[in-house]
Formats: C-alpha cells, structure tokens, sequence
C-alpha cells in the first residue's frame, strides 16, 4: 500500500459507518463493545492505528486517558477535531515501532492495523511489551473478501498471541463480531471478531 493511501483517505474515511460512528445505533454498538473490553475503572489507553480517533472518542467518553497515534497526518488532524477537549494526546507516528517506554499502558487497543504491517509476530512482541503486567491487548481485525481473502484469521492471531512469553494462552478471549451487524452498519458474511487478551501479572 502506498504511503499517501491514508491521507488521501482521510476526507471519506468517516463515511463508513464503523468508521465514522455517525448513525446513532452503530455508535451504541461499539460503545458497547468497547466497556465490555476495558476496564472499569480509568485506564491507560494506547490506540494504535487511530484514524479519525472514534474509538479513542468512545474510550475519553468513558473515562479512560487516551494516547492516539496514526501514521496519516490528516487523519491525526481529524482526530484532533474530534477529541479537542479530552483526555488524550495525540502523535504522528509509525504504529509498527511507536516510540513510548515499556509498560507506560494499561491497555493496548488495535483495530484493522496489524493485518496490514509486515511481520506481525514481531510487531505484536513489541506491542505487549507496552502494556503493564496484568494489563490487556484489544486486537479487532478480520479476513475480508471471499475469492481473494485478505487480513488475518482469528486462529492465526491466537497462534501468535500464544507464542508471546507474557501472553498465557488461556487469557485470551475470542469475541465474534461477524454475527452483530450493528457495528457494521449492515450484515456480513466475512470473519470478523476480537481477541482479547491479558498479560502475565508480575
């Protein structure tokens, strides 16, 4: 994927309505989803892979501290629009290799990034090791298309999950999100779901 895609996506992006989270019912249903993945309690949050920062709105809404970061200037400048106010800050930066300290987070949250990175093992070795002892990693991804699939199957992200060392394989929790036509805004057919999972308390 060329590097100007998401910038030149930037403008349209908030028109699909698990992006922009405009209608009021698709709003409900990750918010939902959303509380059942954090914690309680406020929280540390690190959403990778921002975009126009929906998800972060919804998470500041809840009253969680929120660090955002994309890679797309002009998505970051949404963003910005959307969160002015909150309890967040936001970067420019490479998703892949964010730049921030071990352990700074209570809570990891990706969504549709890493089956676009090259070497996700890798990449996902370096995003737990952000999240604190006992914290969790929130991944939403999918495999889209049926002729000529793409993204990552639920059970290859679990492979991976599982082969972290701080990552035991019976915290991880799988929540099918194919069969909620809500968050989507219509029904679909293809794998959608997310894996939540909890590091090793020290």
């Amino acid at each position: 994927m060329r590097d100007t895609y998401w910038d030149e996506a930037a403008a349209t992006f908030d028109e699909e309505p698990d992006h922009g989270l405009r209608d009021p019912a698709v709003r409900a249903a990750w918010d939902a989803r959303l509380r059942s993945w954090l914690s309680g309690r406020p929280s540390r949050v690190l959403d990778l892979g921002c975009g126009t920062g929906s998800l972060s709105e919804l998470a500041v809404e809840h009253g969680h501290t929120v660090t955002a970061i994309d890679r797309s200037e002009p998505m970051v400048r949404l963003a910005g629009a959307k969160l002015a106010g909150g309890t967040t800050t936001l970067a420019v930066g490479d998703a892949a290799h964010p730049p921030l300290r071990a352990g700074s987070f209570d809570v990891l949250l990706v969504r549709h990034v890493l089956w676009a990175l090259p070497d996700p093992r890798a990449v996902l070795s370096r995003w737990a090791a952000l999240v604190r002892p006992g914290g969790r990693l929130i991944l939403v991804e999918g495999r889209w298309g049926e002729s000529a699939p793409t993204g990552i199957a639920a059970t290859e992200l679990r492979a991976m999950l599982s082969s972290l060392p701080d990552i035991p394989p019976a915290a991880i929790r799988h929540d099918d999100l194919t069969d909620d036509p809500a968050l989507w805004g219509r029904p679909v057919r293809d794998e959608r779901y997310a894996l939540v999972a909890r590091t090793m308390t020290a």
